[in-house]
C-alpha cells in the first residue's frame, strides 16, 4: 500500500511536505500555547485565506499568474505585523488585536471569493487540505520557509523561552521585547500558510496546538515538551495523508482526528500514572 502511495511525485512532494510541517508547526505551537496565543493561529489562518482567495480572483478576473500559496503568506506576515500594531495600540487589552484580524481576514476572503465566482476545488483544498496539492514550487517554498524558522528558533531559542515565561522580566532584562515578539509572530504567520497546503484553513490552528497539549501531559520538561510536540505531529501528519488518500477524504480532518486521539491517550496515561501512585502510597 505505502508502495502504491509513493509511486507519484505530488505524493511524494505531499508526503515531505507534511513531514517538515510536523516539524515547525509543534515547534512554534509549543512557544504559542505557553504564551497562550493559541487563538493567533485561528486569526492569521483566515487572513491566510483572505490572501489565497485574492490570487485565486487575481488568476480568475486577469487571466494572469500568481501563486495564491505566496498570496496567502504575503498577507499572513501583513496580518501578523498588523496584531503586533493594534497589541501596542491597545495596551491594556492586548488581546483584541487577534479578533479584530481574525473579522478583517475573513470579510476580505468572503469579498475575494465573491469576486472570483465563489467556491471551485482549488479553494475547497485550501479550506481542507489535499493529498494532491502541493506543487514542486510549493514544496520548494515550504522547505525554504522550514530551514528559516527551525534557524531563527535555533538563534533566538533563550530569547523565546524567557520572553514566552516572563515578559516583564525578559523586558527589565534589557531583551527588545517587541522585536523578539515581531519575530516570533512573523515565523508564525509563514509556518500556518505553509501548513495550509496539507491541513487546510480550518484546522491548520489544530496542528499547532493539539499535538504541544498531549505532550504538556506527560513532558517534564521544555525541551522535552518540544521533542514529543514534533513527534505526535509527525505522527498525527504521517498517518493522517496516508489514511486520508486511502479513505478519499481530505487529509486535515484525519490529521486532526489522529491529534485527538494522541491527546487522549496522553491524558488516560498521565491519569493512568496518576493513579498508581495513588496506589502505591495507599499499600506503604
Amino acid at each position: 500500500m505505502l508502495a502504491d502511495f509513493f509511486q507519484y511525485d505530488f505524493l511524494r512532494y505531499t508526503f515531505l511536505t507534511g513531514l517538515l510541517i510536523g516539524i515547525i508547526a509543534p515547534l512554534l505551537g509549543t512557544f504559542i500555547v505557553v504564551r497562550r496565543l493559541s487563538l493567533i493561529a485561528d486569526a492569521l489562518s483566515h487572513v491566510t485565506l483572505a490572501g489565497i482567495s485574492f490570487g485565486l480572483m487575481l488568476e480568475k478576473l486577469l487571466v494572469i499568474s500568481f501563486s495564491p500559496l505566496l498570496g496567502g503568506m504575503i498577507f499572513s506576515v501583513i496580518g501578523s505585523i498588523l496584531i503586533e500594531r493594534l497589541r501596542s495600540v491597545y495596551k491594556a487589552y492586548q488581546e483584541i488585536a487577534i479578533p479584530i484580524i481574525l473579522s478583517g481576514g475573513v470579510g476580505l476572503s468572503v469579498i475575494f471569493i465573491a469576486l472570483a465566482n465563489g467556491f471551485n476545488n482549488d479553494l475547497f483544498n485550501y479550506l481542507f487540505g489535499s493529498v494532491s496539492a502541493v506543487s514542486k514550487s510549493d514544496f520548494l517554498m515550504i522547505v525554504t520557509i522550514s530551514i528559516f524558522v527551525v534557524f531563527m528558533v535555533t538563534i533566538f531559542y533563550k530569547e523565546l523561552f524567557t520572553l514566552s515565561f516572563d515578559e516583564e522580566h525578559a523586558t527589565v532584562s534589557g531583551l527588545h521585547s517587541k522585536t523578539i515578539h515581531l519575530l516570533f509572530i512573523v515565523l508564525t504567520a509563514l509556518v500556518i500558510a505553509a501548513s495550509i497546503r496539507i491541513v487546510g484553513v480550518l484546522l491548520v490552528s489544530a496542528l499547532m496546538t493539539l499535538p504541544v497539549a498531549a505532550a504538556m501531559r506527560i513532558a517534564k520538561g521544555f525541551k522535552q515538551m518540544i521533542g514529543l510536540s514534533i513527534l505526535f505531529g509527525e505522527l498525527a501528519i504521517i498517518i493522517g495523508l496516508i489514511s486520508g488518500y486511502y479513505l478519499n477524504i481530505p487529509p486535515g480532518g484525519t490529521i486532526v482526528m489522529v491529534s485527538i486521539l494522541i491527546l487522549l491517550i496522553s491524558i488516560g496515561m498521565k491519569r493512568l500514572k496518576f493513579f498508581k501512585a495513588v496506589k502505591a502510597r495507599e499499600i506503604k
